[in-house]
C-alpha cells in the first residue's frame, strides 16, 4: 500500500529539518502530511536535554538574519543557549595595509551573527520536529534511502530501501534537501556546473592564550584565506573555529604536519592579532567548488541547500542563502496550501525560484568574486582591493551596506506567517 503525503523532505541535515521545522507549526491548521526521509539513523537521534559540548565540533556562522528566520521557527529560544554571538568582524590582507571593521554597535544590531556548533543546530531542530511526530502531520524514514525519483499521473513517486526492504511512497511536492553529492539529482538528469578552485578548506577548531572578545576575522593570505571565528568558552578554554584555505597541492602536509608544527605555521600566516594558539583539534578537509544545478525547479521537485547551490567558504554565507531559500519556500508553500493550490505546480514552483535569484546570483557573486580578487597578487589589484578596505572602513554609509550584506539582510524573505 503506497503512503501519499503533501511534502516529502529528502535529507535531515541542516536544510531538510530547517525546512520541515518552518512548515510544522502550521501542518495541521492546513492539513499538510509531511515526510522526513534520512538514510543516516544518527542525524535523528539526539537530546536536547543531554547535550554536550566538544572541543572538536565543526560549527557554522548563522547570519543575523538567519538568527531572525530561526526566531519565527519558534526554535531561536532553544539554541541561544549554545550560540556564540559575533559582535565585531575583521578583514585584512596580509602583506597589505588595507582592513575593515564592522561592529553590531555601530549597525544598531545584538549581534552581526551567531557562531553554532552544527549538531547543537541538529538537536534542536530535531527536537522540535518530535514534538509533532505524533500529530500524524510528520512522519520520519530513517534509516531509508531513495532508489528512484519519478513524476506519474500528476503525482511524485519514490522508491524506499529500508534495510534491504522495498516500499513506495508519494507526493505532490518532494524537496531534495540531500546534499551537494545528491545521487538522485543526477538520476533525473539535472546537470550542474561545477568550476575547482583548485584548494581545499581545512577545519578545525584551535584555542587561543586570551579572550576572542567576539571578533571574527577574515585574513586574506597568498595562498587563500584563513577565517576564524569566535566560539562558546570551554571549561575556561577559548576556543575559536579555523577555516583555512590551502593550495591543493599543500593540504595533504597541512593535514599530517604535527600540532606544533601546524600552530607555528597558523601563526606565522595569520599574525597575533588574535592571540597566540596554543592548541589545535582534529583537522578535517573538503575541497573547494563552486556548483550550480542547472534546474532548482521542476514539476513536484524542488532542489535546496548544497544540492542546489555550492559556494567557496570566504563570506560564510552558503547556509544562511540556503536559510533564506527555505524561509522562502515555506511561505510560499504555506500560503498556497491556504489558498487549497497544488503544491507541485509548476506555476508555483517557478515563481518562487525567480524569486530567489536575484539573491543567490548576487550572493555567489559576491563569494567568487571576492575570492578571486583576494587570491590575485597583481600589485595594482592589491593596491586597489587595500584602498577599497580602507575607504569601507571609514565611510560609514558604505560599512552599513556592506554590513547588511554580511547579516543577511540585503534580500529579505517575506516573514513566516
Amino acid at each position: 500500500m503506497k503512503q501519499h503525503y503533501d511534502i516529502i523532505i529528502m535529507g535531515a541535515g541542516m536544510v531538510g529539518t530547517s525546512l520541515a521545522c518552518a512548515l510544522i507549526d502550521h501542518a495541521k491548521t492546513l492539513n499538510l502530511r509531511l515526510a522526513l526521509i534520512e538514510p543516516n539513523v544518527q542525524q535523528l537521534e539526539s537530546s536536547a536535554d543531554h547535550y554536550q559540548s566538544s572541543f572538536d565540533r565543526r560549527a557554522t556562522a548563522l547570519s543575523y538574519g538567519s538568527a531572525l528566520i530561526y526566531q519565527q521557527m519558534s526554535v531561536w529560544d532553544k539554541l541561544k543557549h549554545q550560540v556564540q554571538p559575533i559582535e565585531h568582524i575583521h578583514v585584512s590582507d596580509k602583506g597589505h595595509f588595507g582592513a575593515a571593521r564592522l561592529h553590531a554597535a555601530q549597525e544598531k544590531v545584538p549581534a552581526l551573527g551567531y557562531v553554532i556548533e552544527n549538531k547543537w543546530l541538529g538537536v534542536v531542530l530535531q527536537a522540535h520536529l518530535r514534538e509533532h511526530e505524533n500529530s500524524q502531520c510528520l512522519e520520519f524514514y530513517s534509516p531509508a534511502t531513495v532508489e528512484r525519483v519519478e513524476r506519474v499521473e500528476g503525482v511524485m513517486k519514490l522508491e524506499l530501501n529500508r534495510a534491504g526492504r522495498a516500499s513506495t511512497l508519494t507526493a505532490n511536492l518532494v524537496v531534495m534537501a540531500d546534499g551537494g553529492r545528491s545521487e538522485i539529482r543526477e538520476k533525473l538528469g539535472i546537470s550542474y556546473s561545477e568550476e575547482s578552485y583548485y584548494q581545499h578548506a581545512l577545519v578545525t577548531n584551535v584555542e587561543i592564550d586570551r579572550r576572542h572578545e567576539n571578533i571574527a576575522y577574515e585574513r586574506f593570505t597568498d595562498t587563500g584565506p584563513v577565517a576564524l571565528l569566535p566560539l562558546l568558552s570551554q571549561q575556561k578554554r577559548n576556543r575559536c573555529g579555523l577555516i583555512w584555505t590551502f593550495p591543493d597541492a599543500q593540504i595533504e602536509a597541512g593535514l599530517a604536519c604535527s600540532d606544533s608544527a601546524f600552530l607555528e605555521q597558523l601563526q606565522q600566516k595569520f599574525g597575533f592579532r588574535a592571540g597566540r594558539f596554543t592548541q589545535v583539534g582534529e583537522r578535517y578537509s573538503y575541497p573547494l567548488k563552486l556548483q550550480r544545478a542547472q534546474e532548482q525547479v521542476r514539476s513536484g521537485l524542488v532542489i535546496l541547500g548544497n544540492a542546489a547551490h555550492t559556494l567557496h567558504p570566504i563570506a560564510g554565507q552558503g547556509f544562511n542563502l540556503a536559510l533564506r531559500g527555505v524561509a522562502a519556500l515555506a511561505t510560499d508553500l504555506k500560503n498556497a496550501a491556504k489558498q487549497q493550490q497544488d503544491l507541485g505546480s509548476y506555476s508555483l514552483l517557478h515563481a518562487y525560484q525567480k524569486s530567489r535569484s536575484a539573491d543567490q546570483q548576487s550572493t555567489i557573486s559576491f563569494s567568487d568574486q571576492s575570492m578571486r580578487l583576494f587570491s590575485n597578487n597583481h600589485p595594482l589589484l592589491a593596491f586597489g582591493r587595500n584602498a577599497g578596505l580602507q575607504l569601507l572602513d571609514i565611510c560609514p554609509a558604505a560599512k552599513t551596506v556592506f554590513s547588511r550584506g554580511a547579516m543577511g539582510l540585503s534580500h529579505p524573505v517575506e516573514p513566516l506567517n
